[in-house]
């Protein structure tokens, strides 16, 4: 139940940081280009993510050997949750600016009104290519987290239920409010993520080498707790020490 729940919550913040970057970018380009071609685009890349999804978990990750996978799954979650956790160390430190999809918004609003201006008539590649583009790129470590999550004991059910939970609730923000929520902490979530992540690939990886953890699912929650601890040193640390 441990590795459920922990599973569902991962999948849930990672996927909906993801997707509330790639949302910015649609809604920039849709308010600054036409609604239209931004969807185009959009649905371009969702396309294409599908099959990526399909590719990397039925075709591939469905002929490992489970210890082998084990460690594939554990590599690839430690290399996303530890680049997750090193910017969310940045910037609980005040070393990174605060990660903030509104603010990506307003850029991409800007420099999407610096281009020419769309056709009279025809399609709009260039609001096209930008909206797919932010999609694709945002939706492929989307594909890979869940992927790598869905790999473990509890099978793809609980990564695939925190994903349709981040769906909803960004297509809602998207529908509701038309731009990303000014107020919302994603420098505190993008750091959990880092730990949860970090945390499963620690587990996944131990395991796969043979290792049994004590406590069973329950080294998870041990595991993300020294996480937590050796982070917040860091943040202390780096915050005491004058900017380079």
């Amino acid at each position: 139940m441990t590795a459920f729940l922990l599973t569902l919550v991962g999948a849930a913040l990672a996927v909906g940081l993801e997707l509330l970057e790639a949302m910015a970018i649609v809604l920039a380009v849709a308010a600054e280009r036409g609604r239209r071609d931004a969807m185009i685009g959009a649905a371009g890349a969702v396309g294409l993510l599908a099959l990526a999804g399909f590719v990397i978990g039925p075709v591939v990750l469905a002929r490992i050997p489970l210890e082998p996978l084990q460690v594939v799954v554990g590599v690839a979650l430690l290399l996303f949750g530890l680049e997750w956790l090193r910017k969310g160390v940045l910037r609980l430190a005040g070393r990174r600016a605060p990660s903030s999809s509104l603010a990506e918004y307003l850029e991409e609003r800007a420099a999407l009104h610096a281009l020419e201006p769309p056709p009279p008539d025809g399609p709009d590649w260039a609001a096209r290519i930008v909206a797919g583009k932010g999609v694709l790129l945002e939706g492929l470590e989307v594909v890979l987290i869940v992927a790598a999550l869905g790999a473990g004991a509890e099978g793809l059910a609980p990564a695939l239920l925190g994903t349709a939970v981040a769906v909803i609730a960004v297509i809602a923000i998207g529908v509701v409010v038309h731009r990303p929520l000014a107020r919302l902490p994603e420098s505190h979530l993008k750091y959990a993520v880092g730990v949860v992540l970090s945390a499963f690939g620690v587990f996944f990886l131990a395991e796969g080498l043979g290792v049994e953890w004590p406590g069973g699912d329950a080294g998870l929650l041990y595991i993300g707790a020294a996480l937590v601890a050796a982070s917040q040193v860091e943040v202390l640390t780096l915050a005491r020490e004058a900017p380079a």
